[in-house]
């Protein structure tokens, strides 16, 4: 049987993890998880969760765990015969690092890698003002922005530090070129493989 590719992408707003996301799915074939991509499309189909979740993010705050646990674990099993996940925008806070680790490991899978690509703040306001002048999403101006990095390294960092302790957290400069970033990123998930 082939070996399971389970891999979760960590960074700030604007870090790249969705163009990552895309060529790591491409060469692994993998199903991609992303909470963020999933909740959009609740949202502009005004389902009762992506109304929900519209009022956490309009705000700035990140999506309940309840929330996002439902669009994880319901994701996992529509893909049976998936040779792997990437999760992309989860975990977010210490709580979801257990609550993937408890639905994986009732799902009998498990984590091979959380790889957190890094930024400086300042690239990432700059980025995400730059992609809020072209995709209309509402969440992408300066205040929000802000607020939403002030969520993120107050409830997400420690994150990293979780899977540090398990041995499975590797950190990639993404202030460099896409190929670049994508290439050390390779170089991770195939040597966590062996």
């Amino acid at each position: 049987m082939a070996v399971m590719i389970n891999i979760a992408l960590f960074g700030p707003p604007g870090a790249g993890k969705g163009t990552q996301a895309k060529l790591l799915v491409e060469a692994y074939n993998i199903c991609h998880i992303s909470t963020g991509d999933i909740l959009r499309r609740e949202m502009r189909e005004q389902s009762p969760l992506g109304l929900e979740a519209k009022e956490f993010i309009d705000s700035g705050r990140l999506v309940s765990d309840e929330i996002i646990v439902k669009i994880i674990e319901k994701t996992i099993k529509s893909n049976p015969g998936s040779r792997g996940f990437l999760f992309d925008g989860f975990p977010r806070t210490y709580l979801q690092s257990y609550i993937l680790e408890g639905v994986m490991s009732k799902l009998h899978k498990k984590l091979c890698c959380l790889i957190s690509i890094e930024i400086p703040e300042d690239v990432t306001v700059a980025r995400l003002i730059e992609r809020g002048k072209t995709s209309g999403r509402s969440d992408d101006n300066e205040a929000v922005i802000r607020e939403r990095l002030k969520e993120y390294y107050k409830k997400t960092l420690p994150v990293l530090t979780y899977f540090e302790e398990v041995g499975i957290c590797f950190r990639v400069n993404g202030n460099d070129t896409v190929e670049n970033v994508h290439r050390h990123i390779r170089k991770i998930i195939d040597k966590q493989l062996k």
